[in-house]
């Protein structure tokens, strides 16, 4: 029987996640094999792993697949190693966060795919615009994450360090990093689920390589087992990514269990 907020064992959990996606191809395969979705609009099941082991095998979708992470991890990693020492800062320090919050709020609103004709003319339509879409996407959001995280410090703890001799930087390094990181692990794992869709927006438009390119070539042939296909790649990358961040966070901050 189901009640608010009872928890279900590993087994359960793994089991009911596996039954959705078997559910979900069995409605797929029905509508699609039964004629009620004409294949031309979407590919059944069969004809979708068939067009996937083609491009594979033989029009190097690997590459593909590789280029479309290396600008995934490059652009989100610059983003990181912008926001959150700043977003630290702005946690930190009230007049940091008064002077940054004003501007990162403003600019958190604002879509990245926006900037992709400026980019273009400012960076070409190589690797370096790809990358500063997904940087733009994901930094703002980063920053004032991180900030609200850093700002929601237990304050007992910060006075009992101070209590005990500690200084500014003291607090910093030895309070407030160590009690955030968890949150800003999670915070990290959860944007880079967004860059995600940045790097499909860059590779829409004048790219020559990755998962998006392959999806504006097949859109052009309507080829929709293609298209689907490099969307089902897309979210296995990340179920894999998020899998990997979960396993480090818990390795790194073992503190965030107990």
């Amino acid at each position: 029987m189901l009640r608010p907020l009872q928890p279900v064992s590993s087994a359960a959990r793994v089991g009911l996640g596996i039954l959705f996606f078997v559910v979900f191809v069995a409605v797929w395969a029905w509508a699609t094999f039964g004629g009620y979705v004409t294949r031309t609009f979407l590919a059944d099941p069969l004809t979708m792993v068939r067009e996937g082991y083609e491009l594979l095998v033989k029009h190097g979708f690997l590459y593909d697949i590789g280029m479309t992470i290396w600008r995934v991890v490059g652009g989100f990693v610059l983003a990181a190693l912008v926001a959150v020492p700043l977003g630290i800062l702005m946690g930190t320090y009230r007049a940091v966060e008064a002077f940054f919050e004003p501007f990162v709020s403003f600019a958190r609103y604002l879509p990245a795919s926006a900037f992709i004709p400026l980019l273009i003319l400012w960076a070409g339509i190589g690797e370096t615009q790809k990358l500063l879409v997904i940087f733009i996407g994901s930094v703002f959001q980063l920053i004032l994450m991180v900030a609200v995280t850093v700002a929601g410090t237990r304050r007992d703890l910060v006075e009992a360090a101070y209590t005990l001799g500690a200084k500014d930087w003291g607090i910093i390094a030895r309070v407030l990093i160590p009690s955030s990181a968890p949150a800003i692990a999670e915070i990290l794992r959860l944007v880079l689920g967004w860059a995600w869709t940045y790097v499909i927006v860059a590779e829409l438009i004048g790219s020559s390589s990755g998962i998006g390119h392959m999806i504006v070539d097949s859109q052009a042939l309507l080829n929709t087992g293609q298209i689907i296909f490099g969307i089902i790649i897309i979210g296995l990358i990340g179920l894999v990514s998020d899998f990997l961040f979960k396993l480090a966070n818990r390795w790194l901050f073992p503190w965030s269990l107990v």
